[in-house]
């Protein structure tokens, strides 16, 4: 999946932790900021991740470089726990 850093992305299989670690790889590029968004409301379910998903911040700026960089984290993850979604979708 190619994306957009304005699009907020969920991995359902994620843990808590690895999405911070996803966060704090993302925002050693120059201007990125990652937010961790809530989950979205439903049944409780004792394997289902505490985050909902991340929102990227990137600056305009970016250079084509540090976006291949983010593209690469995000596979990387990708590969590991299961493809990106869009936030909210299931």
């Amino acid at each position: 999946m190619v994306v957009s850093p304005s699009t907020p992305l969920s991995c359902p299989q994620l843990p808590l932790a690895v999405y911070r670690e996803v966060q704090a790889h993302l925002q050693q590029l120059p201007g990125v900021t990652v937010e961790l968004l809530p989950p979205l409301p439903g049944p409780f379910d004792y394997l289902a991740s505490q985050i909902g998903g991340i929102q990227i911040h990137a600056p305009e700026s970016l250079s084509a470089a540090d976006a291949q960089y983010v593209q690469n984290i995000l596979d990387y993850y990708a590969q590991q726990f299961g493809a990106w979604q869009p936030y909210g979708e299931s």
